[in-house]
Order: structure tokens, then C-alpha cells, then sequence
């Protein structure tokens, strides 16, 4: 009698390359996951030591929620996809405004409310996935990748354009050369070398900077072998209306992001979620929240370079992902091997970063071609979609005057786009007697 054979998804890997294409993983999400803290740190004119706190304990939560959404934990948590979680851009905003009204103990008391409000909806909001076909799925997507270029281009010429090295041409050569060689290993190399290029051109990225002197190890040296900050950190827990609100809000964007990415994922893999897989998936971002309010860090979303990833290797086994939990678990505890992650030049992460964000649009436009646009208006919600969502992307302050809560969503271009798409997709395609076609206007 022959053995069922065993998913992709399922499948185990030997050891060495599921290391090694762990850290592949790992290599790939760390800016952006360590990129919050930093900048909520950084707004919050928090001291170097307290932001090096919530560097770990973001790590540490991010770490906890892969190896939850890769592995599952019975019927309540984890999609059991290769899903990378890390902590959400969308929270940012939010943050500061109510660190700066409240203080710190009431947003970590308004991140574990909206926490359990994430639990109780996602069952829920799971039941939405039928309004999520590739007409929202596919217009998300692309806005997610398009706009994560914005970041991709600050990782290789530097956010700051007054700074002596914005685009250094030692930087720009530098994050060209990784993508050179990114595009040379996926055209040459085969088989397990192939799935491992983008590694394979950080490493070479990385040899290359040191004699630039753009690789410090001054991080690693100060960086100590043990590192978290007690749970509550910054004493006890607040909890005030507007605060609660506004990470409720914060928690929707959430989930129709990890949404886009998760069904992306299913597709790529084979693997298309059920409602309840992706209620399990919604659930641990929730849970995620918990967590992040108990030891000051954030909530966690899928993240979408991970996806291009899969995409790119075409690796689907979710064990890979399992070690990019444990990896992020072991940096958030032990400092100084995420001070080692950290030395590694933005320029040369920015070199495969760019691609894996656009891999994501890629993956996007690859969903929008198996939509009819013939004889309706799906051309027409694409296109306000795109228009729109994408206005935060080139003026990221359109919505400044707005109230606090409508800043939330409304700064955020994925927010945009999927709320727009969501909400146009039922007025076009739901709601009320369809037009005919024949007689409508030639959008296509």
C-alpha cells in the first residue's frame, strides 16, 4: 500500500537547507520588521537603550507569530501556510498620537484590546473571503508591492535628502551589484543553489561593503547575550475609548492586508485557504496584539515580501518559515545576533528587497488577468482603486487635517486600496440588480 503523498506545503526538508532557507527568509523581512520600533522609538524620543527593548521584543513577537501561523496550534491559531508575520506599518501613526495624548502605558492597553477584538471578529471576518476574489485581491496586491518601493528605494539611497550620503554612488552601485548578481543566480543556478540566490547575493553584498566601509560592527560589540524588557515595561496598562478605537481600526487594516496575503500565498503554493484556515490565520494576528500589548512591542501582519519570496523560489514548505520563527525568537533573545543582522549595509538589503516587493505587484497584476472586464465595471474600481489608494504613496501627508482616526486609515495606501476595492466590488458586483452587459459604456 503506498503512502498519501505529501504536500508541498507539508513536506519536510533536510536540515541544512531548511537553515538555511530560514535565514533566507529571515534576511529578507528584518528591515521592515525592525523598521517600526525604530521609527515609533525615534518619535517618541525614546532613549537608545529603551528602542534596543523594543527592537527585541519585536523580534521576539514576530518570531512567536511565524512559528504560530507556520505550524498551527490546533483549531484556534496559524493558517499553517509559509507565513511570515512582522509587525504592521499601520500602527506607526497611531502609536504616537496616542503615546503623545496618553503615554505609552495606554497604547499597549489599547494594542491588547484591539487584540481581543481581533480574536472575537476573526472567525467572522473570514466569512468576508468570498467578497475578496482577484478583483480585490489582485488590485491590493499590486498597491501592496508598488508602495513598498517607497521603503525599497530608502533602504538603498537613505530617507533623509539632506544627509551628506543620500545616493551615494558607492550605495547605488553597491544595491545594483546585489541585484545583478540576484538576476545572474536565478538565470544560472539550478535546483537548491537557485533557491537560494537571494542569500547567496546578500552574503556577497555584505563581503563586498567592508572594504567600502559601509559595514559597522560597533552594534554588535555593545550588544549583550541576554536582552528583553520585562513584560509592561512601562508600568501598567491604560485604557482610553479613543485609544481602544483607534487600535481596533488599526486591527481591520490588518486583517484585510493579511487577507490579500494570505490568499496570495494559498494560490502560490496550492493551497487555497478555507475559512477557517484563515480565520486561524486572522486569529494569531489578534493574538499577536495580545502579546505585543504584554511586552511592548506591536501587532503583526503577514508580510508581503515574504510572499514574493515563495513566489520567487517557488519553496513552499512552511517548516522553512518554522525556522524564520525560531531564527527571529533567538535574535529577540539574544541581542547581539540580531546586532550581527543589523550590520549587514541597507544598500545591499535594498538590492533584493526592491525585487521582492515588486514580486508582490508582480503577483498582483498576475491575479487582476483572470478577471473579466469585459461588459461591467471592473476596469472602472480597478482604476479608482489604484488612483486613489496610491495618493498617500506620493503625498504622505494628503490626510494630515483629517481627524485622528480617519488618519489612520486614510495614511496608509493599502488601507486606501482595500478599503476602496472591498467597498466598490460590492456596489459594482453585489449589491442591487447587476448592469447587463451590452449596456454599459466601453471601460475596458
Amino acid at each position: 500500500m503506498t503512502k498519501p503523498e505529501v504536500h508541498p506545503v507539508d513536506q519536510g526538508l533536510p536540515a541544512g537547507r531548511l537553515a538555511l532557507l530560514g535565514l533566507q527568509h529571515m534576511s529578507i523581512m528584518y528591515a521592515g520588521a525592525v523598521a517600526v520600533p525604530l521609527i515609533v522609538g525615534s518619535a517618541l524620543k525614546l532613549d537608545a537603550a529603551t528602542i534596543g527593548l523594543l527592537v527585541n521584543a519585536d523580534l521576539l513577537v514576530a518570531g512567536i507569530a511565524t512559528l504560530i501561523q507556520s505550524i498551527g496550534i490546533g483549531k484556534l491559531l496559524g493558517i499553517r501556510l509559509p507565513v511570515v508575520a512582522g509587525a504592521t506599518f499601520s500602527v506607526v501613526n497611531p502609536m504616537i498620537l496616542i503615546a503623545s495624548q496618553y503615554g505609552l502605558p495606554a497604547v499597549y492597553g489599547a494594542m491588547m484590546a484591539s487584540g481581543v477584538f481581533g480574536l472575537l471578529i476573526a472567525k467572522p471576518f473570514a466569512k468576508l473571503i468570498r467578497f475578496f476574489p482577484p478583483l480585490v485581491t489582485g488590485t491590493l496586491l499590486l498597491v501592496i508591492g508598488v508602495s513598498l518601493l517607497g521603503p525599497g528605494a530608502g533602504l538603498i539611497a537613505g530617507n533623509d535628502p539632506s544627509a551628506p550620503d543620500y545616493a551615494a554612488l558607492s550605495h547605488i552601485l553597491l544595491a545594483f551589484g546585489v541585484l545583478a548578481l540576484l538576476v545572474l543566480f536565478t538565470r544560472v543556478l539550478r535546483g537548491f543553489a537557485n533557491q537560494i540566490g537571494p542569500l547567496l547575493a546578500l552574503a556577497i553584498g555584505l563581503v563586498v561593503a567592508i572594504p567600502l566601509g559601509l559595514v559597522h560592527w560597533d552594534g554588535l560589540s555593545a550588544a549583550g547575550w541576554f536582552g528583553l524588557a520585562a513584560p509592561f515595561h512601562f508600568g501598567a496598562p491604560t485604557f482610553p475609548v479613543a485609544a481602544v478605537l483607534s487600535m481596533c481600526v488599526v486591527i481591520l487594516v490588518t486583517f484585510t492586508e493579511s487577507t490579500a496575503d494570505m490568499i496570495a500565498v494559498g494560490e502560490i503554493t496550492g493551497r487555497p485557504p478555507t475559512d477557517s484556515d484563515l480565520a486561524r490565520g486572522l486569529a494569531t494576528d489578534g493574538f499577536s496584539a495580545v502579546l505585543g500589548g504584554v511586552m511592548n512591542s506591536f501587532p503583526d501582519t503577514a508580510f508581503a515580501q515574504n510572499v514574493g519570496l515563495v513566489r520567487m523560489t517557488g519553496v513552499r514548505s512552511r517548516w522553512v518559515v518554522a525556522v524564520t520563527g525560531g531564527i527571529l525568537v533567538l535574535m529577540g533573545l539574544v541581542p547581539k545576533i540580531g546586532a550581527f543582522i543589523a550590520a549587514i549595509p541597507q544598500p545591499v538589503v535594498g538590492g533584493v528587497a526592491v525585487v521582492m516587493f515588486a514580486m508582490v505587484a508582480a503577483v498582483g497584476a498576475q491575479n487582476l488577468r483572470t478577471v473579466e472586464f469585459s461588459g461591467n465595471h471592473n476596469t472602472f474600481v480597478v482604476a479608482v482603486a489604484l488612483g486613489v489608494g496610491l495618493l498617500p504613496a506620493f503625498a504622505p501627508k494628503i490626510f494630515q487635517h483629517f481627524p485622528a482616526w480617519l488618519q489612520t486609515i486614510g495614511g496608509s495606501s493599502i488601507t486606501v486600496t482595500a478599503v476602496l476595492a472591498f467597498v466598490l466590488n460590492l456596489l459594482f458586483n453585489h449589491l442591487g440588480r447587476r448592469d447587463e452587459p451590452g449596456n454599459l459604456p466601453d471601460v475596458g
